[in-house]
């Protein structure tokens, strides 16, 4: 069964969290949460949602996919945190995979040189800061290589959707697709 780690902090965008965190339930996916800060974190919409681990919990050496979802300002907090920020360099290195939505592809990817040379999608107000990378500013979601980044909250579906395919199958990632009516 594929795992993936989804770090989140205070100020994190609950919609793009739980609803990636749900579709990857649903195929089977080990799909667990981390904390950067305590167990219980308020999202950017005032949410209180309890992680299933801190940061400092884990190594994430058995992670097949780590996940950083957007949110102010959570993704400033996630940027900021120097164990993820190397828990992405080495799972880019050993050729696992790395997903982002919002204003993580810019603010956690991008700014630590992990996009350059890559096609990539943010939130629109953050495309400035992407330009190391081939800004594709209509796309929903944008997979390159073993890099996925999606737009922002409204492409959380569609997000989710394609990090099932990738982890397991498109049959699957279809399956999930018709059961959600979507």
């Amino acid at each position: 069964m594929p795992k993936v780690y989804t770090f989140i902090a205070d100020g994190t965008e609950e919609t793009e969290l739980l609803c990636v965190v749900d579709i990857l339930r649903r195929a089977g996916i080990d799909a667990l949460t981390v904390s950067v800060g305590g167990a219980t974190v308020t999202s950017s919409h005032g949410v209180k949602i309890t992680a299933d681990m801190t940061i400092s919990d884990c190594a994430f050496d058995d992670a097949d996919l780590l996940f950083v979802p957007g949110g102010m300002p959570g993704t400033q907090t996630l940027a900021a945190d120097k164990t993820l920020i190397r828990a992405i360099a080495d799972a880019l290195k050993s050729g696992k995979r790395v997903a982002a939505i919002c204003a993580a592809p810019a603010l956690v990817l991008a700014a630590n040189g992990f996009l350059d040379g890559k096609k990539a999608t943010c939130f629109p107000t953050f495309a400035d800061r992407m330009s190391a990378c081939e800004y594709l500013p209509t796309a929903r979601v944008v997979t390159d290589g073993n890099v996925t980044t999606a737009r922002g909250m409204g492409c959380s579906v569609d997000l989710g959707l394609e990090l099932v395919k990738l982890l397991t199958d498109e049959q699957t990632a279809e399956q999930i697709k018709n059961s959600i009516q979507y």
